[in-house]
């Protein structure tokens, strides 16, 4: 079984994660969609509402059975390992994403040798959106779903309202 790891804070999940999502179940037996805990950024939403908002994203997607979404704490390589995943999926929306991403990509290959970085590209309707730009759209009260699925358009409206 060839297995991926897609990795994100997904604060909150994209249409372009999405179509990130999509894109890698037709390369892999399997997705772990791997939301991280320990990220740098403050988050927005506890892990746990994160990865509920990212299992009812996918509910209803004729590849959501190749997709298992869980959290992780630590080093990703660590964690892919221990799935025996044998590649990390990464979004690039941008060229000005790429250098990051190959720094990572780098270090990833330096501490896993083994474990390949897959770059994709979301639809191009989709690539300039962002958890960020989501976010700032939602504290505004700007209309969301255009960028992000149903649920999550409800729950930022509805954390958004309590400020």
């Amino acid at each position: 079984m060839r297995r991926a790891i897609y990795p994100g804070t997904f604060d909150p999940v994209t249409l372009g994660h999405l179509d990130v999502l999509a894109r890698a179940a037709r390369l892999f037996d399997q997705v772990i969609v791997a939301v991280a805990e320990d990220s740098s950024k403050d988050a927005t939403f506890p892990t746990a509402l994160r990865v509920q908002l990212l299992q009812e994203s996918i509910r209803n997607e004729p590849w959501s059975s190749q997709i298992q979404v869980t959290s992780f704490r630590g080093l990703l390589v660590e964690f892919a390992r221990k799935n025996q995943a044998v590649a990390v999926i990464r979004g690039l929306r941008a060229v000005s994403d790429f250098e990051y991403e190959f720094q990572l990509a780098l270090t990833n290959r330096r501490l896993h040798p083994d474990l390949e970085s897959v770059f994709l590209m979301p639809r191009e309707t989709l690539s300039f959106i962002s958890s960020h730009l989501v976010r700032e759209l939602a504290r505004l009260g700007a209309p969301l779903e255009d960028f992000v699925p149903a649920s999550t358009a409800s729950t930022l409206r509805q954390h958004y309202s309590k400020k």
